[in-house]
């Protein structure tokens, strides 16, 4: 990796991408830094060393790491890549139920262009929702889990009106969303790897040393070292599972074309253990944030019967039917979000179109019963190997039996996410330094 690395610095045209993809780097991280107009920046540094020596909000800890540290601080990035995350969520699932986004799926470059944009105009209605719910909870306390009320995040004066301060602080977060979307487009098209995905890497890995630390500050050197050595472990395993895959064998049969002969080579189709990717773990954590987002709205001191099942069951990390339920969600999400991605029976019409064809099994029909099946056999070791990884961290909680851990960044999402961005970062670098080295090639 480090050898991929130093090759890309010594190719001009890829230590340009190289460095333009730091320095959108560096911007974003400006940006997660910047405290929006009207947010006391010194009460929000109280409020966060109040909530971390007591018991904090799991949920937003979450999406507190997501946004390397921008959302609690409720900067100008406050709202990160998550409004875009999940407008593309939502995009994909509407693919499969509107018969026009399915048709523009198909049209190819031109389609995918405007489901982009259509994209991009939801990630803006979800940023002014989201900002607009954030500064809510913060302007109540519960942004802080009602801990922070001595400080006040957005003080009254100033002598402007309060509506005027809220409805600048979303424009301002909102603002944000649409510059964080359009840095991660510019990484995908100058840079290198894709942008959204570089972006989400950084905001964790910009966590990471602070929490570390903080692990350290708690628990001493030798729960420091017991953690890294879990990470190092939940790391090969992770990468081991995401480089695993089947190869199913294709043979092209020979075809005349005028006096030349084409074809006849052989190739495969690889399916991946992990064919998902991270996207079911987003998925089951967005469904289980949303009750937790809807209770916040409600009095703390005056709840109601499924108010407090909600709060015992489905808020607190380390309850039973919060582990349960996260885990069989990203094993359904999993299974959905394949067989959206990958269609066998069109995989089989275009190897039947091209004279391709698996060794022993007839091209059309039964060549796709035979993927969808092998594609099923290896869905379930995946979908149970993300839920799992992503379990992990809920039952560190239960084994430290500490409330500050619940912001324990080096499992579970956080991990999957980086280790996953990271392999498909260094393959594209790869990938591009194979069209620049012709050494060998005529040999």
């Amino acid at each position: 990796m480090l050898s991929a690395f130093l090759s890309a610095f010594r190719t001009p045209d890829l230590r340009k991408k190289l460095l333009f993809t730091v320095a959108i780097i560096a911007v974003y991280r400006l940006g997660a830094t910047l405290p929006s107009p009207g947010v006391s920046y010194g009460n929000v540094q109280q409020c966060i060393k109040t909530m971390e020596s007591g018991e904090g909000n799991g949920v937003f800890n979450l999406l507190n790491l997501f946004s390397g540290g921008a959302l609690l601080s409720l900067s100008v990035f406050a709202l990160g890549i998550m409004p875009y995350i999940t407008a593309s969520i939502i995009l994909q699932l509407l693919t499969v139920v509107i018969p026009r986004l399915e048709q523009l799926r198909k049209e190819g470059q031109s389609g995918q262009a405007k489901i982009t944009q259509y994209t991009r105009y939801l990630t803006l209605g979800l940023g002014v929702l989201q900002a607009s719910a954030f500064v809510a909870l913060a302007r109540s306390g519960q942004l802080f889990n009602g801990m922070c009320q001595e400080f006040p995040i957005i003080p009254e004066g100033h002598g402007l009106p309060g509506w005027l301060t809220v409805s600048v602080l979303v424009i301002t977060m909102t603002a944000g969303t649409g510059m964080v979307m359009w840095l991660g487009e510019l990484i995908t098209d100058r840079g290198v790897g894709n942008g959204m995905s570089v972006l989400i890497f950084t905001s964790i890995a910009a966590r990471l040393p602070s929490e570390g630390w903080t692990i350290k500050n708690n628990k001493g050197w030798g729960m420091f070292a017991l953690v890294l050595v879990l990470v190092l472990v939940v790391i090969t395993a992770v990468v081991f599972i995401e480089q695993a895959q089947r190869r199913i064998p294709v043979q092209y049969a020979k075809r005349m074309i005028g006096r030349r002969m084409y074809g006849g080579t052989s190739t495969y189709i690889p399916l991946k253990v992990n064919q998902a990717g991270v996207i079911p773990v987003i998925f089951g954590s967005s469904l289980l944030y949303l009750p937790t987002l809807l209770l916040q709205f409600f009095d703390q001191n005056n709840l109601n019967g499924w108010q407090i099942w909600v709060q015992d069951n489905l808020v607190k990390p380390d309850s039973p039917t919060y582990i349960s339920v996260y885990f069989l969600l990203i094993i359904f999400f999993t299974y959905f979000y394949v067989s959206i991605t990958f269609n066998p029976t069109e995989v089989a019409d275009n190897m039947k179109k091209y004279g391709g064809f698996v060794p022993g099994i007839r091209p059309g029909k039964p060549t796709a019963d035979y993927l969808d099946f092998i594609l099923s056999r290896i869905t379930l070791p995946g979908a149970l190997y993300l839920g799992l990884i992503s379990i992990l961290p809920n039952f560190f909680f239960i084994w430290l039996d500490n409330q500050q851990f619940q912001n324990f960044p080096f499992g579970g999402t956080a991990v999957l996410i980086m280790v996953g961005v990271g392999l498909e970062t260094v393959k594209q670098i790869e990938s591009q330094l194979m069209q620049r080295n012709y050494e060998g090639f005529l040999r």
